[in-house]
């Protein structure tokens, strides 16, 4: 859903807008501004993707909020609609950035069409759906793209906005949040629906992090949220396991044939969490030794160490966790799982086959 800002010091014109616009754009959510005020405040708290503002207004007329936007927002296109239309009003808005001029009275179908096409173009570089923004953000590093990224958390809902130039992040925009702290939480989101314009909207550089340092510091940041949020019980529970965990000792299992690597995994697993892990199958299944060679690849690259297990989120009715042993093995997990608890369980456990 895209925000358009609408501002217009009538209210009757502001009602008028909202209902066609709504109407004529399913994909449209339209907010509203009774003057220029009103609306910087808003562009401070919300990702809007298009301003259409009126000129003549009280407190802040409509070529000073060009200008503000232009300035602090240029990747917002600004719309200009006005009683007053002339030859002259139309090439200081253009000479201003406003990206078109709509002179009163107008039909909302053309408006419409107009505000439909810019947003179009925000996507130039393509849309994406419910993909992770860790792996996707490293892509964009890895080809050196130069783009403007809006993406939406599919859980929240919250929209945020990432500037690249030459594969190197610029800024980041959400919650009325800018530079890294902006970065810190899009970088949380595990997925997300995103669109591409083939154009950095920032000149000059706020976040000066490399996009690893920024992924691992999202996610300290989001495990200290979790933990906060959890109760004085789930805490004692969590903690106890993490002892258990953390005590396993391995010489009995150093002494483990290859061939019964999957079999003692399995049992370890159900000792120790039980029925509430989840766990459906374990299996060994080579056709994902091409994938594994490509993560590795990419670990390498960013110096991330070395390749400890995959988790893959299918939103389907089961997950996978991907070992990579000597033979490629798989676990499936019903989506209800405890991801987290179990990962930490893995990595520690059988680590020394790998």
């Amino acid at each position: 859903m895209r925000n358009v800002l609408v501002v217009d010091d009538d209210r009757a014109m502001l009602s008028t807008l909202k209902k066609g616009l709504e109407k004529y754009g399913k994909s449209i959510s339209v907010l509203t501004a009774e003057d220029g005020i009103i609306a910087t405040e808003k562009l401070k708290t919300k990702m809007i993707s298009l301003l259409v503002t009126d000129l003549k207004m009280p407190r802040m007329n409509g070529f000073h909020l060009l200008s503000h936007a232009r300035e602090h927002y240029p990747e917002i296109p600004v719309m200009i609609i006005t009683g007053y239309s002339t030859p002259e009003i139309e090439r200081l808005t253009s000479e201003k950035g406003a990206v078109a001029c709509f002179g009163k009275p107008f039909m909302i179908e053309n408006l419409t069409d107009n505000i439909l096409k810019i947003l179009e173009n925000q996507a130039s570089g393509g849309n994406l759906g419910n993909v992770s923004p860790g792996i996707f953000l490293q892509l964009i590093e890895m080809e050196e793209r130069t783009c403007t990224i809006r993406l939406m958390d599919e859980f929240s809902k919250n929209q945020g906005i990432l500037f690249f130039k030459e594969g190197e992040l610029y800024d980041a925009r959400v919650n009325g949040f800018s530079g890294d702290r902006a970065a810190y939480e899009i970088f949380s989101w595990d997925k997300v629906t995103l669109s591409i314009e083939n154009i950095c909207f920032r000149k000059e550089k706020k976040i000066y992090s490399d996009l690893q340092s920024i992924f691992l510091e999202a996610m300290r940041l989001k495990d200290e949220a979790n933990q906060s949020d959890e109760s004085p019980e789930t805490k004692a529970i969590l903690e106890e396991d993490a002892e258990t965990v953390e005590a396993e000792t391995m010489p009995e299992s150093l002494e483990i044939e290859e061939s019964k690597v999957l079999d003692t995994i399995k049992v370890r697993l159900e000792k120790e969490m039980g029925a509430r892990c989840g766990l459906e199958d374990i299996y060994r299944d080579n056709s994902w030794d091409d994938l594994i060679e490509k993560m590795k690849k990419v670990g390498t690259f960013f110096e991330a160490g070395q390749l400890r297990l995959g988790y893959i989120n299918r939103d389907e009715k089961n997950d996978l966790i991907i070992l990579p042993l000597k033979e490629t093995a798989l676990i499936a997990f019903n989506s209800k799982n405890p991801r987290d608890r179990i990962i930490q369980f893995l990595s520690n456990y059988y680590s020394q086959w790998i």
